[in-house]
């Protein structure tokens, strides 16, 4: 019998994802319960094929709607040494929202001119790090961002291209904690209060600062094109006028991402393709109408394009179950590897590793974490098959944003990362130690 055929929920894993001879799940050959015990757990695993192929079918989908289409991994959703190396090889470029996610592509020799530093604060150290590195250009998020880079630029003796974040007051209708591009949110300039087109002018006046373009993000994540053909029209029309007034020529222009994935098997997402020939479409007509060529188009997936790639793997430490109420299955890691579900309610599924096909005595259960705080949910309300002690569950669709926001909470140490790569596992991060709790504390 081809398992395979009756694994539900296999879409939300990696690629290649089957379960084995042993009744165990695996990834391209690798039995994920012999890896937890290689490993131990928390556990994260990420395959390197399913990174490969997201990428391809991202450059794919944009470049036959738009040959000028560039694809730009939001680094914040997970940034790594190995991953930012496998993303060069593969002709990507990044976004970048702090020093230390710069430092990272320094690190590795990420090329300048694939880099892009987001970002709505960001410091005059920065902006220096980021121009003496050559960066191709920053998105400038603040007024005071074109006073600081205005002063770096010449005292460098440079002409920095940039972008300017702009509001267009789109609401994409995600989490009210993960929109972005609404009148009330701390990012851009806001088109509806007039701030966008000040901005522009500013930036007319700096010889040393040359804009390029326009950018918006909405939020994420987004399971509809509406949002984006929506923000498109309306910020194309607003460049129209600014071309009118100060002869703004949009040569670039990026829509941001947001793009969703599944978490779950009742959510399904929309094909990569299908965001492409919405926004490409949207674009086009928007160009055509206001009279601009067409630009170089940046993407900036993170989410999309990272998180069906991993897996987090738990142990469980103890079941509890109160009559009536809940069922608590507890494992060894939480919020402070996955604060997702604290933070956004975010929803998971959650599966048996060797019990994925089983139908006997499934149990309604939350899966709660080990941290001390109520609110330390993985899951809440999904069904597991027979749980005992020792059991390992698995989470897909992990691989953005879990460890990104992880923390030492409770003084935790966080968990080692995998990478399934070339028919070998691979360390790409160490599991953390005591010693690394205290390594940067004096007496």
């Amino acid at each position: 019998m081809n398992f395979s055929n009756q694994f539900i929920g296999k879409e939300l894993f990696p690629n290649k994802t089957d379960v084995n001879s042993d009744n165990n799940l695996s990834i391209n050959g690798f039995d994920l319960t012999k890896l937890a015990e290689k490993y131990q757990t928390p556990l994260y695993v990420y395959d390197e094929d399913t990174i490969v192929s997201t990428i391809k079918d991202f450059q794919n989908s944009f470049k036959s709607e738009l040959e000028t289409s560039i694809i730009s991994y939001s680094t914040k959703a997970f940034s790594n040494p190995y991953l930012l190396k496998v993303l060069n090889e593969n002709d990507m470029y990044i976004d970048v929202v702090t020093g230390g996610e710069l430092a990272i592509a320094k690190f590795v020799e990420f090329p300048s001119n694939r880099i892009n530093f987001h970002g709505n604060n960001k410091s005059i150290d920065e902006l220096k790090e980021a121009l003496d590195y050559g960066i191709k250009h920053i998105t400038i998020d603040s007024f005071n961002e074109i006073q600081n880079l205005k002063k770096i630029a010449e005292e460098l003796n440079v002409i920095q291209d940039v972008m300017i974040r702009v509001s267009p007051s789109v609401d994409p209708k995600t989490h009210l904690l993960t929109t972005t591009g609404i009148l009330d949110s701390k990012f851009g300039f806001s088109i509806e209060t007039g701030d966008a087109e000040k901005a522009i002018y500013a930036l007319t006046k700096i010889k040393n600062l040359n804009l390029v373009g326009l950018h918006f993000h909405l939020g994420s994540p987004i399971f509809e094109v509406q949002p984006y053909t929506e923000a498109i029209e309306y910020v194309y029309s607003f460049a129209s006028d600014m071309k009118n007034k100060y002869n703004f020529q949009m040569k670039k222009f990026s829509p941001g991402g947001g793009f969703a994935i599944g978490y779950t098997t009742e959510k399904k997402p929309l094909m990569i393709r299908e965001y492409a020939k919405a926004i490409c479409d949207s674009i086009k007509k928007s160009a055509s109408k206001y009279k601009f060529p067409i630009p170089i188009l940046i993407l900036e997936p993170g989410r999309a394009l990272i998180g069906r790639s991993g897996v987090s793997i738990y142990k469980i430490g103890s079941i509890k179950s109160i009559p009536n109420v809940r069922n608590y299955i507890s494992v060894d890691g939480g919020m402070g590897d996955n604060i997702r579900h604290a933070l956004y309610g975010s929803e998971y599924s959650v599966f048996s590793l060797s019990k994925i096909n089983s139908k006997e005595k499934t149990i309604k259960a939350t899966i709660a974490g080990k941290f001390c705080e109520s609110g330390d949910i993985l899951a809440k309300d999904v069904y597991i098959p027979d749980p005992e002690i020792n059991d390992l569950l698995v989470l897909p669709s992990s691989g953005a944003y879990n460890l990104a926001m992880s923390s030492n909470y409770n003084m935790q140490v966080r968990p080692a990362v995998i990478m399934i790569t070339k028919g070998e596992t691979k360390i790409i991060k160490r599991r953390e130690t005591y010693k690394d709790l205290l390594s940067t504390s004096l007496l």
